[in-house]
């Protein structure tokens, strides 16, 4: 089989451990940097030329989207889509989930749980910031990733204050409520086609209260109740994701998704529990194509 792991760094963890688990398996793999892809419609026909070739032999691409280039990259996919090759992951879920908000709005509609949240309206922002009480209030950029954009306001007078900078500064955010028992640590779920593959339970480095990795943070192998993996593997099919990392909040109420990641880093998940993460998704894409 033909795959290709769309992907800016070709040198970097996730992507090299795509690639070695695809030739593990006999696969033909390469990757692609979007940054050389020209996409086109010609004879009503889906076209898409990487340097100076037309790429027309693949059977499966593995999206590795950035933030910072969404628009470009989610295009790309569709493009793939229009070809018939088979993504790992859709357009639409890449899309929906680098915005936070969007993917809050389509999970409730799923009836899938989340911590309560609110977005920064221009209107009546003080009113609906009341509504979280006077105690520790989570404020966050809409298009934050990997931790960043998110803030913890002690009380009202303090998100009050960063709220109206952000609004003053034209950044969409939304308001979240603090989940105190969570103590700093979330859950991150790996869920490949309709599994959760490997779990970790996160905790964030000391004086902050962020878990992710990337700041710090630790992680140690969990084994999820059937709650969380419930909860997982419907925030990831109501996305249209077939890979992605799902964060889960413990509470009092049960898990509460956090938020949805498209593109999740594999180093920290399979350093941290030892599973083949990458090796999970080539055998899932080996389950959904069948090459004639």
């Amino acid at each position: 089989m033909n795959i290709a792991v769309l992907s800016r760094g070709e040198n970097l963890y996730s992507t090299q451990s795509l690639i070695k688990a695809g030739e593990k398996r006999n696969h033909d793999m390469e990757v692609i940097d979007p940054t050389y892809c020209n996409v086109m419609i010609q004879n009503n026909k889906a076209l898409l030329q990487y340097h100076d070739e037309i790429v027309d032999d693949l059977h499966a691409v593995i999206p590795r989207i950035a933030s910072s280039n969404t628009f470009y990259g989610t295009s790309l996919v569709r493009q793939f889509e229009a070809m018939k090759v088979f993504s790992t992951v859709s357009s639409f879920g890449i899309l929906e989930a680098q915005d936070k908000w969007a993917t809050f709005q389509i999970l409730a509609g799923a009836g899938i749980p989340m911590p309560k949240t609110t977005l920064g309206s221009h209107f009546y922002l003080a009113d609906f910031l009341k509504d979280f009480g006077e105690g520790p209030v989570i404020v966050k950029l809409v298009a934050g990733t990997h931790g960043s954009g998110v803030i913890l306001c002690d009380n009202y007078k303090n998100a009050l204050s960063t709220v109206e900078t952000l609004q003053s500064t034209h950044h969409n955010f939304v308001m979240q409520e603090y989940i105190a028992e969570s103590k700093g640590t979330d859950i991150r779920a790996i869920v490949v086609g309709d599994k959760v593959v490997a779990s970790m339970k996160r905790q964030a480095a000391k004086g902050d209260f962020r878990s992710n990795l990337h700041r710090g943070g630790s992680g140690i192998p969990i084994e999820l109740s059937d709650a969380e993996k419930e909860v997982a593997i419907k925030a990831a099919k109501v996305l249209k994701l077939g890979v992605c990392g799902v964060d889960i909040l413990t509470s009092k109420r049960g898990p509460l998704v956090l938020e949805v990641n498209s593109t999740p880093g594999l180093e920290g998940i399979e350093t941290v529990t030892g599973i083949d993460v990458a090796g999970k998704i080539i055998q899932y894409i080996e389950k959904m194509v069948i090459v004639k």
